[in-house]
């Protein structure tokens, strides 16, 4: 099969130089690509083992062991010094998803021991990509499970098998590359933290460039073969030079200067942990080498600090993943590292080094791209606010604080002005749960039966399907034996031995906002109050994995501003830029939540919703605002949709409005000025409870 050549892909130098890096160096850690969806991300990283060069394996061994290591960790050894070799190439391993725990970590060998009565381990994908690659498409749609193999074989180097009978210890070193669109979501930060290198991939916006996207794309789709032989010597060149690096890596000298700079930036970018200090350094090390110096230059530490810092940069968990160029330049200074050449010359010049001097600013300007707009560093994205970070709700209730409270827009023709008020820093909150164990989407808040998870027990087969419980069978079996004529190995099985892994993990929930941003909240200490706390409901669906979606009302219409995603990052963002001015209507702000959970409903109906309504209960906008709004939100009841209402009408005249609103809704209710982010979460639990109480 024709793969689409690496050196043919159009403008990811980044990603490029992350992958490459990796494999000339694999204690790096891997890479992980962050971009939208038809940027090439798949296609490079399949593109990869062609450039690597081939690798000795003993040959009797699945577990594919080096024949240099003295002491290989292989359950096929152990092996004679003069033991057979074979030479084959790199493997590129996918881990799907979908994969269940047997197939990742391997498990007993079905087939003999149903036959034959042996009990064999059957190695894994785990066991597969030992020595080579190992590539998750989508990794951050991973099953939480899936992800502890993940972290446990990644962080010993080894994946170790106690199930089924079977103990058994192999290597299990490889490159982890994963690839995902934030848009579904985010990655959990203890595997982020896993990856080495990451990197952001974008399509090119220059149309000259787009059209050779296409260009090359559609003549490999013409004639794959003559395609992939026009670009076998720029294939053939990039290998020899990986294989070059390869070879030189250990020869790379880390000098004291360049050690200390790569100190200086991750104290700088206040990275967690020491981590990211030892990334940057294998790295900064294998950039020279792939640049053929033997020391370690300023523009290496550069190059490294750009792909190992971004994700590991201590940041809010709604920040995108960056770094500060113009820091980074800060902090490394003008003047290169000095480190010993390795044949110094005593008559040498202080400039007489032009020559790898130029090398290291080409590879300088060639490794790093113009900085992106837009990064949470960037100063021109900053919100200010003229709030004090500590108020109290009492501020609100203040008699100075009425006049805001009653904008003339909403009473008058809608003729109240917009304005964008910036949220303070969301809270981190308490865990909220559905109390006992649901039915729903894998996720990291509710305890559920699902298909994927813990094994806890065992079924038999009827309603949904599920995964084999091998040893559960054969203990159905087994005292049959003799009864059904059994004799010699192997197992007589009949259809009602067959039994069902019951497994438990954890469910997420259908987080749905619906926020009024009307007139009537247009006042800045109010809708920056709302702001927070719906950003700190947004930081808890973060990090327990939940779907989060956002509906919000102003002027004569509602909108479903995002619709539901497990990417807060969207929601934080669009929840920042959100206006407030107009007439209210709620009625349509409800009609179109109700309608937004019929679709999820079809679409995932396993999900369970909670509706938080945040308003102050007031309806302007149409005929019959009020009555049209208390019938919508009666009719949400009547779908048995669970609900809390989030009341921000403050002032000492008070219209209850809101309370009323969450009578119609049979939805718990709270008042803004009385809560802090801890009580909202509480306030969730008991929506999320009353969810349950309905189901039940």
């Amino acid at each position: 099969m024709n793969r689409f050549p690496f050196t043919a892909v159009v403008g990811a130098d980044d990603m490029a130089l992350a992958l490459t890096l990796s494999a000339v160096s694999p204690a790096i850690g891997g890479v992980l690509v962050r971009g939208e969806k038809g940027t090439a991300k798949s296609t490079m990283v399949r593109a990869l083992p062609d450039l690597l060069p081939p690798i000795d394996v003993i040959t009797d061994d699945r577990f594919s062991s080096d024949p240099a290591d003295p002491s290989p960790l292989s359950p096929d050894g152990p092996f004679a010094a003069d033991a057979p070799t074979t030479t084959r190439p790199v493997r590129l391993v996918e881990l799907p998803v979908g994969a269940t725990e047997d197939r990742v970590l391997g498990s007993i060998h079905l087939e003999k021991a149903l036959t034959s009565g042996v009990s064999e381990y059957e190695p894994g994908l785990l066991a597969a990509a030992h020595r080579g690659i190992l590539y998750v498409d989508e990794v951050n749609l991973l099953h939480d499970h899936l992800v502890d193999l993940l972290l446990d074989a990644a962080a010993m180097g080894r994946s170790t098998v106690e199930r089924d009978g079977v103990s058994v210890s192999h290597a299990a070193q490889f490159v982890l590359v994963g690839t995902m669109n934030p848009e579904e979501g985010e990655l959990r930060p203890q595997l982020l933290d896993r990856f080495g290198l990451t990197v952001e991939v974008a399509a090119p916006r220059d149309p000259s460039v787009r059209v050779e996207v296409v260009r090359r794309r559609l003549a490999y789709e013409q004639d794959p073969a003559a395609f992939t032989a026009r670009y076998a010597a720029a294939e053939r060149e990039l290998g020899e030079r990986i294989a070059s690096a390869q070879a030189v890596l250990d020869d790379v000298e880390l000098g004291l200067d360049a050690l200390t700079k790569i100190a200086e930036v991750c104290a700088a970018f206040e990275v967690d942990g020491m981590r990211a200090d030892i990334v940057t350094a294998r790295t900064a090390v294998a950039h020279a080498a792939w640049q053929g110096r033997l020391a370690v230059t300023r523009a290496d530490v550069r190059a490294a600090a750009r792909l190992a810092i971004p994700h590991r940069r201590r940041r809010n968990p709604f920040d995108a993943p960056g770094i500060d160029e113009d820091l980074l330049d800060a902090i490394l200074g003008d003047a290169e590292p000095e480190p010993d050449p390795p044949s110094p010359a005593p008559d040498d010049e202080p400039g007489g080094t032009d020559g790898e001097g130029n090398d290291d600013q080409q590879s300088g300007q060639d490794d790093a791209p113009p900085e992106q707009p837009g990064s949470p560093t960037d100063p021109t994205t900053t919100e200010p606010t003229d709030q004090p970070p500590n108020q109290t709700a009492e501020a609100d209730q203040a008699p100075a604080a009425e006049p805001d409270e009653k904008p003339a827009g909403d009473q008058q023709g809608d003729q109240s002005p917009t304005s964008v008020v910036a949220p303070q820093e969301a809270y981190r909150t308490r865990l909220f749960q559905v109390p006992g164990a649901g039915a729903g989407e894998a996720g990291r808040r509710s305890r559920a039966l699902t298909t994927s998870g813990r094994t806890v027990g065992a079924r038999r087969p009827g309603g949904e399907p599920g995964a084999i419980h091998l040893l559960e069978t054969i203990r159905a079996a087994a005292p049959h034996q003799r009864s059904r004529g059994a004799s010699g190995p192997g197992l007589s099985l009949r259809g009602g031995d067959l039994r069902l892994a019951v497994k438990e993990g954890r469910e997420s929930n259908l987080v749905l906002l619906c926020v009024d941003a009307s007139g009537s909240m247009a006042a800045r200490r109010r809708m920056e109050q709302v702001k927070t706390a719906v950003l700190s409901l947004l930081l808890d669906a973060y990090q327990r994995r939940d779907k989060v979606g956002l509906v919000t009302f102003r002027g004569q219409g509602a909108a479903l501003d995002l619709p539901p995603t497990g990417s807060v990052e969207i929601a934080a963002a669009r929840l920042r830029e959100l206006p407030a001015g107009g007439r209210t209507p709620l009625a349509e702000g409800l009609w179109t939540a109700s309608e937004t959970l019929r679709l999820e409903r079809i679409r995932d109906p396993r999900r369970r919703p909670l509706l938080v309504v945040v308003t102050d209960g007031r309806a302007t906008a149409g005929t019959d605002a009020v009555g049209r709004s208390r019938q919508m939100a009666d009719h949400l009841a009547a779908q048995g949709v669970a609900s809390m209402v989030v009341d921000c009408e403050t002032g000492r005249f008070r219209m209850g409005l809101a309370r009323t609103l969450s009578d119609h809704l049979q939805a718990a209710y709270v008042p803004l000025g009385e809560i802090a982010a801890e009580q909202l979460a509480a306030v969730v639990r008991q929506g999320a409870d009353a969810v349950a109480g309905r189901a039940a």
